[in-house]
């Protein structure tokens, strides 16, 4: 076998392993279940998902949207300069640099986002309270209701609203294909070992979040389970293909397409962050600059893992 070859298999399997061990910890020990936690436990847990909300904005904002930014504007470059070499003199020229100043990874990234507003806005017109937002939570700190607070409305029930899961789930899914991709597209071993690192540092701690959210929304455990199974097949599947893409082209390509829909999915991921995540962790009054503390903090690591990611 070659040492390229092996070295990115292995990256498979940590890819898949690690995914699927970060991602059932909160499904499969009971800690982490909010239905029976109360006091300190509570409250612990309550901090844990504002820790992980940050890691979600982290990962939104200092990673999904940064590489699609990047991947958009060097394919919308990489076409103008092709254009521009197939055409004779200068006279477009003033065209061309205005094309290249619009902000085309900013537009798609808000498509993405209103696109999930569109869906679940459809969802509420067709179906008055699916996404859950007619029903009010007790609160998360001390188990009661406390009048009066500045909100945008009551947090979803647990038990229903699956809409914003789901499309945290695809989101996740789309970018942990072209993450995977990456992986596989690499030329040499140092290479392909120091992105797989950089992926797995901050993937571990995005797929507890999603496990922990799965869990506090009171998904099932099954359910649940495959959802974390599936997200963590997404990798693979994406180094799979960046293998196969390598032996056809060995200069691998990003691809106009591949841009296209990360940039979608960062918008689709920051909807859910910002309207999903971050409102129902800081529905709650007590401690707010604890929770803060808790957001910064979960942020700061994603930030600080970008320095190599």
């Amino acid at each position: 076998m070659e040492p390229l070859l092996g070295a990115k298999i292995g990256c498979l399997l940590a890819l898949l392993l690690l995914t699927l061990g970060c991602g059932l910890i909160p499904i499969c020990f009971k800690w982490f279940h909010t239905d029976a936690a109360t006091g300190r436990h509570r409250r612990a847990l309550s901090l844990l998902g504002c820790a992980s909300a940050g890691v979600f904005l982290g990962a939104g904002l200092m990673h999904m949207t940064a590489e699609a930014l990047e991947g958009i504007e060097s394919e919308i470059q990489g076409l103008m300069m092709q254009n521009r070499t197939e055409r004779v003199g200068n006279a477009s020229e003033d065209s061309d640099s205005a094309r290249m100043g619009y902000p085309y990874g900013e537009l798609l990234i808000s498509l993405g986002f209103f696109l999930v507003f569109l869906l679940e806005s459809l969802a509420l017109q067709c179906c008055p309270g699916a996404t859950g937002g007619t029903t009010v939570q007790e609160e998360e700190w001390g188990g009661t209701h406390v009048p009066g607070l500045h909100s945008h409305g009551p947090p979803p029930s647990p038990s229903k609203g699956p809409l914003g899961s789901l499309i945290l789930l695809l989101s996740l899914s789309f970018h942990s294909v072209f993450e995977g991709l990456a992986v596989g597209l690499q030329p040499t071993v140092a290479a392909t070992v120091q992105l797989c690192l950089a992926v797995l540092a901050h993937k571990g701690l995005v797929v507890f979040g999603v496990g922990l959210r799965l869990v506090r929304r009171g998904a099932g455990a099954r359910w649940a389970a495959l959802s974390i199974l599936s997200l963590a097949l997404m990798s693979p599947v994406g180094l799979v293909l960046g293998l196969a893409a390598t032996e056809g082209d060995p200069q691998g390509g990003r691809g106009l397409a591949q841009a296209v829909l990360e940039g979608v999915a960062a918008g689709t991921f920051l909807y859910v962050t910002f309207l999903e995540v971050l409102p129902r962790e800081l529905a709650g009054p007590e401690a707010p600059l604890l929770k803060w503390g808790c957001v910064a903090a979960g942020f700061a690591f994603m930030a600080f893992i970008a320095l190599w990611a």
